[in-house]
C-alpha cells in the first residue's frame, strides 16, 4: 500500500500510523476501500482526516477511524 510518501509530510505520519495498527487485520473489502482513499488527492485526504471539509460518503467511517487513530 501507498501509506508514506504521498508528498505531504502529514499524511505520510497519519496514514503509517493507521496502516502500521490496521492493514494486517482487514479484508477484501476493507482494503479495496483503503485503496480507494490512497487514489484520491493528498490534498483532498488532509482536509478529510483533519475535519476541514467533509469525506464522500462511502469513505466517512474510514476517515473517522483514521482520524481517530491519529488523535490517540
Amino acid at each position: 500500500m501507498r501509506s508514506i510518501r504521498r508528498g505531504i509530510k502529514e499524511m505520510d505520519i497519519l496514514l503509517q500510523g493507521y496502516a502500521d495498527a490496521h492493514l494486517a487485520d482487514m479484508d477484501a473489502t476493507q482494503l479495496d476501500l483503503y485503496e480507494a482513499f490512497l487514489n484520491e488527492n493528498d490534498q483532498d485526504l488532509y482536509q478529510w482526516v483533519t475535519g476541514q471539509v467533509a469525506p464522500p460518503a462511502e469513505l466517512s467511517d474510514l476517515v473517522k477511524e483514521i482520524s481517530q487513530t491519529y488523535q490517540k
